[in-house]
């Protein structure tokens, strides 16, 4: 048998989608995929990895989105060979394989969304900010889900940033933001994880209630500032 290509050697316990992902894209980066080669199966590849099949599957489902890979049925998953018509932008394949900095990324998307805000403090609605404002209540209640608290509060976030976006009624900035929170997907879902277990749900629900009364209030002092607190970045980072 042959040597073992370094992207099926087993990850160490970190970010688990993230860290799937990464090593996908890192493979591509080194050619050790190249475009129309075809991955392992699932199964192959969560043993490989040594972690779960649903992290293999989420972090697939993250690369099909962005057309990095295509699934073809009843012949497996590709790299793409080239650009495809799935992909929400050509740039998002570069912005893939050259993601070198988790800060550049961290601040590409503070970038992002700071504008989204400002975007929604100057075209919002009455009608939209109390939607957004029911968002909230939607949120809280998501954490007495007694299935899975977690996933629903994320789910909840996920709509309530879709609401500010589309306050803002201009398509062309919410779909590079679409595709910014696609790339943070991981990080975003961890930190939600984070905040929960750790007991620290009021500070995530007023974290954006911060956002939604700096839009009420249009107020647009400090917001990359009042953006970055709401990563709850630094906590995160002293757990490691």
């Amino acid at each position: 048998m042959g040597q073992t290509p370094t992207y099926l050697k087993s990850l160490k316990k970190e970010s688990v989608v993230q860290s799937v992902i990464n090593r996908l894209t890192d493979a591509m980066r080194t050619k050790e995929l190249k475009p129309g080669d075809k991955i392992p199966p699932e199964p192959e590849l969560a043993e490989s990895l040594g972690v779960a099949r649903s992290s293999v599957r989420e972090a697939i489902k993250i690369l099909t989105y962005l057309g990095v890979l295509e699934s073809k049925r009843s012949e497996g998953t590709f790299v793409c060979n080239g650009y495809t018509e799935s992909m929400i932008d050509p740039m998002v394949y570069g912005i893939i394989l050259n993601q070198d900095s988790f800060e550049n990324l961290m601040e590409l998307r503070e970038m992002t969304e700071a504008g989204m805000m400002r975007l929604a403090i100057d075209h919002h609605t009455e009608e939209e900010l109390e939607e957004l404002e029911s968002q909230l209540d939607v949120m809280r209640e998501s954490l007495k889900d007694e299935e899975d608290p977690v996933k629903a509060f994320f789910e909840a976030d996920e709509k309530f940033h879709d609401l500010i976006a589309l306050m803002g009624k201009n398509p062309m900035a919410d779909k590079i933001n679409r595709v910014v929170r696609s790339l943070t997907y991981a990080v975003r879902l961890h930190t939600v994880e984070a905040m929960i277990k750790a007991g620290r749900y009021e500070e995530l629900i007023d974290a954006h209630r911060q956002l939604l009364e700096s839009i009420r209030n249009k107020d647009s002092h400090s917001l990359s500032a009042k953006v970055r607190e709401s990563y709850f970045e630094e906590e995160l980072l002293e757990q490691h």
